[in-house]
């Protein structure tokens, strides 16, 4: 039987990505497939699927930057959508309680209310997969929609902790004295090592430091885990750490994905009130919108958070599970839900591939704020008087910054995607700005860029440089182009690409090694011919 449960959420998983769709649609699919075929749940998926909703929590506490949840923009942000959001869903259900639609006759207002606070978020998976997919998960409007994202993540575990009945017990209050464990944490980070010690480092971080402790405790383990996750993600390994945990938390979510379709066997009554919630699903999106413009955000970084979010969340199912293991909504309004997420994927996924064509339809008859007024995390990035810009300030993209600085004077703007060493940048006198020339978002705020005579691509990433390169181009730059290469292909390649010059960076640092050592200790060599 499990063979068959990894058969058909593999086939089903493997025909949704060849669709363009999510692979969690298919196993979603799968699952109800597979119940309808008389296959259930047992106890290890249940096992694995709470381990993935932990790591999940854990990896998104390590890319949380506790700055961003502090901004008004994200916390209130969240808490109007979310308060806004479940009162018109909680206020539709109770329209159809009251037009006598029979899933809704034996629910309290309660219970009502509960069910519009599931539906009133939004896909925290699917969202980093869209931004991941775009190249926009550093964009403003990715990091707000995140930011958004693990507020909702933080309503919900809250409402997981408290629904349980559970008392902490009194000696929970030293949890408050984990930040003072930190340093300790960091020096076990430091000792890893980069290997499976590493992915070992995470788990036991995750599930037992975190989800452990806070059980032990008599709080939700997986708030411990987002908790220790914020803890650690301000060392320099958070980055590698979440990416070694990636594919393990991913093969865990399969199971909980593929739990929801086994828990209960689709009906046409939840078929239906599915498509119900899905008519309901634009206000939610427009909801998002008309919060975000008051924050006075760009009509594009307003438009295309809202379309990140515009979907139904797998934290709505771990909501609405529980909701019907406590016994206050019906198998079918919990395969409603499930039902819900899936359609509202295949819906929004089409949709944030064309976003920026959406954008650019709809930009035309939707309101601009001023340049004065816009939010300071979306203004208009300005060149100044430069007439160089490096992208990339790391040690080659310095090196010019400062050679060219030395032969003109203060003719360059450095642009460098770390906030501190654009910082550091700045301490030490160089022209240098954050942001990140692989986010469409950049170039689409940067203004005067005809006034650049040259741009040197200096990204130690090959990728990167030929993004921008291409970002140029469509943006009908004239002006010079250089990049910076490691291989010979590379640099025939940039040529292709219509640089204007590219320099292997192997070879000209051999030669600029050579010269550096016969001007500095004049061998005398015997020329041979």
């Amino acid at each position: 039987m499990d063979i068959m449960l990894i058969l058909g959420a593999f086939v089903a998983g493997f025909v949704a990505q060849r669709c363009n769709l999510p692979p969690l649609v298919g196993f979603l699919l799968a699952g109800f497939t597979l119940n309808a075929f008389g296959f259930e749940s047992n106890d290890a998926i249940n096992q694995l699927a709470d381990l993935g909703v932990t790591l999940l929590l854990f990896t998104i506490g390590l890319k949380l930057d506790i700055k961003v949840l502090l901004s008004k923009e994200i916390w209130a942000g969240a808490t109007l959508h979310n308060l806004a959001s479940t009162a018109f869903f909680t206020f539709c259900l109770v329209a159809l309680q009251v037009i006598g639609v029979s899933l809704f006759a034996d629910m309290s207002f309660e219970q009502l209310i509960i069910l519009g606070f599931a539906l009133s978020f939004s896909s925290t998976v699917f969202a980093i997969k869209a931004l991941q997919d775009n190249g926009e998960i550093n964009s403003v409007y990715g990091t707000l929609a995140i930011g958004i994202l693990v507020m909702q993540d933080i309503f919900a575990v809250a409402f997981l902790t408290v629904s349980t009945g559970k008392v902490p017990e009194w000696y929970a209050i030293f949890l408050f004295a984990l930040p003072l464990v930190r340093p300790l944490f960091y020096k076990v980070l430091d000792k890893v090592g980069h290997g499976e010690l590493l992915v070992l480092g995470g788990i036991f971080f995750a599930l037992v430091v975190g989800a452990g402790l806070f059980e032990l405790v008599g709080v939700k383990g997986d708030l411990g885990a987002l908790i220790l996750g914020m803890l650690l993600a301000g060392h320099s390994k958070s980055s590698e750490l979440s990416k070694s945990l990636f594919n393990l938390k991913e093969m865990f979510l399969v199971c909980f994905f593929l739990n929801i379709g086994l828990s209960e066997q689709p009906t046409l009554a939840g078929l239906i009130l599915a498509l119900v919630f899905m008519l309901l699903l634009p206000v939610k999106g427009i909801l998002y919108y008309l919060i975000l413009d008051r924050f006075k955000f760009r009509v594009r970084t307003s438009l295309l958070a809202s379309l990140t979010l515009f979907n139904f969340s797998e934290f709505g199912l771990i909501v609405g599970g529980l909701a019907y293991k406590q016994g206050w909504i019906s198998g079918d309004i919990m395969v409603s839900i499930a039902l819900a997420v899936s359609i509202s994927f295949i819906i929004a996924a089409p949709l944030n591939r064309f976003s920026n064509s959406i954008y650019r339809r709809s930009a035309s008859w939707l309101k601009e704020h001023s340049d004065a007024k816009i939010n300071i995390r979306d203004q208009f990035i300005g060149v100044g008087q430069a007439q160089v810009m490096v992208l990339g300030m790391g040690r080659i993209g310095t090196g010019a910054y400062d050679e060219l600085t030395e032969r003109h004077g203060d003719i360059c703007l450095g642009i460098e995607i770390r906030n501190d060493t654009a910082d550091h940048h700045q301490r030490h006198a160089r022209n240098t700005i954050c942001g990140d020339v692989t986010d469409s978002d950049f170039w689409e705020r940067i203004q005067n860029l005809d006034q650049i005579k040259l741009v040197l691509l200096a990204i130690p990433n090959n990728q990167g440089n030929r993004y921008a390169l291409e970002q140029l181009r469509l943006r009908g730059y004239q002006g010079k182009i250089a990049a910076i290469a490691e291989y010979q292909d590379q640099v025939e390649q940039f040529i292709e690409l219509g640089a204007d010059a590219a320099f292997d960076i192997y070879r000209e640092a051999g030669s600029g090694f050579a010269r550096h050592v016969c001007d500095t200790l004049n061998p005398n060599f015997t020329t041979m011919k």
